[in-house]
């Protein structure tokens, strides 16, 4: 199997009709990702990242150095950058992140680490309540 591939909708319930590519783990990556497919990166990669409408996974392996734009990001590597969602943004129990969030929804697990600050952006969302700001910034740092 060559490393950067896309995956048919057989491969289970986890891919979306359009596939997911992957970028392999003996693979290094400088300069800027951009595309409209999810992607799931398991190799390093500097720069920028930039899938607006679509899923970026960074895997247990991956080394991310770069900037991340996309619907949705969760993490299972290592990440030094800005991550920006217009969905949500996970942090899982293994994952690092030191870099600002911006996001509608976030999720860090227990064991994640986290160093940076968060801004939930919920102009993506429905407005059901006027009253409130749709902006909220924290400042926080997790271990």
């Amino acid at each position: 199997m060559a490393p950067l591939d896309t995956y048919p909708t057989t491969m289970g319930s986890g891919a979306s009709a359009s596939g997911t590519a992957r970028l392999g783990a003996s693979l290094h990556v400088k300069g800027e990702i951009t595309g409209n497919e999810d992607l799931h990166i398991d190799g390093s990669v500097e720069g920028l990242v930039q899938l607006e409408e679509r899923k970026l996974t960074v895997g247990a392996s991956a080394k991310l150095t770069a900037d991340v734009i996309a619907r949705e990001v969760v993490v299972y590597g290592n990440v030094k950058g800005n991550l920006r969602a217009r969905d949500r943004i996970e942090i899982k129990k293994d994952g690092s992140v030191v870099g600002d969030l911006t996001t509608a929804r976030i999720m860090i697990e227990d064991g994640a680490y986290f160093k940076g600050s968060i801004e939930i952006d919920k102009a993506g969302e429905s407005d059901d309540d006027k009253s409130f700001s749709s902006r909220s910034r924290v400042t926080a740092s997790a271990d």
